[in-house]
Order: structure tokens, then sequence, then C-alpha cells
């Protein structure tokens, strides 16, 4: 696998889970790779994993990607320790659930300066350098929430469906220097958080999933390899929606 091959990725929200699959794959694929987390710890700990298989592929960060300035002034610090950027993946994310009646103003947000607003820090921090790029990607992590929403989650909805207004409007203002921009829409993934719901709610959950179970992390790595590559070059403004079938 060398579809990336002397190619920069960044990727927020690396520490764990989806974002340290898609870093590994990209990594595996030939890409250096910028690993940004909240936590140092997570950061460090996911690049060492990285650069154990493959050597020096993977630098790691620590910043909040709410913090306008700081996510500006590490992009700034990422494109010298590089000497550029070709590939952005906004997948950083938190969840405050509960009802819309209950929901204070806090946990509001601070899902949306997370999940949306971090896409568009992060974006204003590497977008000289993509769209210097020969091959330029960005690719911005939603969810099937915020295609169908889901009680208990209107702020998490709400940042997620507007990931897929941001992709589709930054997808037309980046076309004219041949920078794609999409959206992956994933489904119920084995992370942390599918490992917090009881039985009952998962035997719910794989009732409304055709293909009968929740996806791995690595599924979306899989569909972030190809979004990143000259395979889908032609490819733009689209949601790839890797979700079992849940979502038609």
């Amino acid at each position: 696998m060398s579809r990336l091959t002397g190619r920069i990725a960044i990727v927020t929200g690396a520490g764990r889970g989806i974002g340290k699959a898609i870093a590994e794959r990209f990594a595996a694929e030939g890409a250096r790779v910028a690993v940004i987390s909240r936590t140092e710890a997570n950061a460090a700990s996911a690049a060492q994993a990285i650069n154990a298989t493959h050597a020096d592929a993977a630098k790691s960060y620590a910043v909040d990607v709410a913090d306008h300035a700081a996510m500006v002034d590490l992009g700034k610090k990422i494109i010298a320790d590089f000497g550029g950027a070709d590939i952005l993946v906004n997948n950083a994310g938190v969840t405050r659930d509960g009802l819309a009646l209950r929901m204070s103003d806090e946990d509001w947000d601070t899902v949306l300066d997370t999940n949306l607003k971090g896409a568009f820090n992060a974006v204003k921090g590497f977008q000289r350098s993509l769209l210097k790029s020969k091959c330029g990607r960005i690719i911005n992590v939603s969810s099937v929430i915020g295609l169908i929403g889901n009680a208990g989650q209107c702020n998490y909805a709400a940042s997620k469906a507007g990931l897929l207004g941001f992709s589709k409007s930054l997808a037309r203002e980046f076309a004219g220097r041949a920078v794609t921009v999409n959206a992956i829409a994933p489904g119920f993934i084995v992370t942390d958080m599918t490992n917090e719901l009881n039985e009952q709610q998962k035997e719910g959950i794989l009732k409304s999933i055709p293909l009968g179970s929740f996806g791995e992390a690595v599924d979306i790595a899989n569909a972030a390899a190809f979004l990143a590559s000259d395979e889908a070059r032609y490819i733009t403004g689209q949601t790839l929606t890797v979700d079992g079938g849940m979502v038609m």
C-alpha cells in the first residue's frame, strides 16, 4: 500500500479510536502524519505506535481544536516541521448528551465548538498549504446522526449536520485549486462510546443495521484512505456513509 507516498497528512482527534486508525492507515499508505489530540499523552502514544512500524512517519501535537488562535499557531508549527500539508482530516469530536429541554448552554457550546468550529479552525490553520498542494484533500468526519438525528443528541446532530454543509460549501470554494472536500458519515463503530452501551441498547441498534454488526475503526480508515488518494481525485462535495446500510 503506497497510495499516499510523499504526502503530508494532518489528523485531528487522532489519539485514539477512529482518528488513530486513520493516522495508522495513512502511514501504512506512505504518508507522514501529524497526530493531533487534545491530550498530549494520547497523541504521543499514537505517534509512537505508528513509528514503531513506520520509522519517523508521525509526530504528535496536543491542542484543543476549539481554540482558534491555538489551532492557527499549531498549523504554522506543523507546516514548519513537515514542510507543508496535503491532507487534512477533521475527526476531533466530543459528545455531551441530554434532552434539549434540559441541555445547558455549556453542553451545547462545547459540542459545537469542538465538532464544527474545530473543523473550521483547522482549515484556517492549513488552508494556504492545502491550496498550494497538487493533491489537496480535506476529509470531515461527520456521523449518520447528522443525517437522521437522535433523541438526546441535538447538539451532536447539529454539529455533524453542520459539517456536511461546511464540506459542500468548502468543496465549491476550493474546487478551483483542485482541492477536494468530502465527508464521511460513520454509523455505529466499535469505540469507547459504543463500549458504554448496555446489551439491550446494542441489540436495539443492531436491528436497525442491515448488515447486522457494528463497524470497526478500520472501516472508516479505509474510506478515508480512498478519499485521500488519487483514485478519488474527481470526487468532491460528497458524503460517504459507512454504516452497514443503516441509512439508505
